[in-house]
């Protein structure tokens, strides 16, 4: 092959490397805001799991009786 034909072929596979590399940050970026927003997410399940685990002890210590109005 000439030389003119193997920079074309070479400048071609640096510029399709200079998008994947440009891709690979911006998913990279992009999986880090998720893994944040799923670990937010993750802490308010866990406190609401608690919160309704509270909630229903609390419901189990109140005696099944009439209100005194009745």
């Amino acid at each position: 092959m000439d030389q003119q034909v193997l920079e074309k072929r070479l400048e071609k596979i640096e510029t399709k490397l200079s998008f994947l590399e440009d891709f690979l940050a911006r998913l990279q970026d992009e999986v880090v805001v998720r893994n944040a927003s799923l670990d937010k997410l993750s802490a308010e399940h866990s406190a609401m799991k608690a919160k309704l685990v509270q909630i229903s002890q609390d419901l189990e210590e109140i005696p099944n009786r009439k209100p005194p109005h009745y």
